[in-house]
């Protein structure tokens, strides 16, 4: 996990607030659900991955044209591959088309 992955997810629940997709209640309980996983280790604290940025222009390259994802959202795909995450948290539905293209198990 990078601090891009902390302000990802802070933004998209925020967002789906917005959209009305959840409540702000549902959305503090997965907010305080995300630090608690943090507080216990459950996810490690990375720098970004020198690599991320090239493996998200073949991400990009690959993926962008059919599944409509964006810099940000390969970004995110290329970090977890680059850290080797082994779940992948999004609320994004393309960025979970890309992820789930290249291999990535979907929490």
């Amino acid at each position: 996990m990078t601090p891009l992955h902390v302000a990802e997810w802070t933004h998209a629940l925020e967002q789906h607030v917005f959209r009305k997709a959840i409540s702000r209640r549902e959305a503090d309980r997965l907010q305080q659900r995300f630090h608690e996983h943090r507080a216990l280790n459950l996810w490690r604290e990375a720098p970004l991955p020198d690599q991320a940025f090239e493996v998200c222009a073949q991400l990009a390259q690959r993926h962008a044209a059919r599944l409509g994802v964006r810099t940000l959202d390969t970004l995110h795909v290329a970090s977890a591959l680059e850290l080797k995450a082994e779940h992948f948290w999004t609320f994004d539905v393309r960025q979970e088309k890309l992820a789930q293209a290249v291999g990535l198990k979907i929490s």
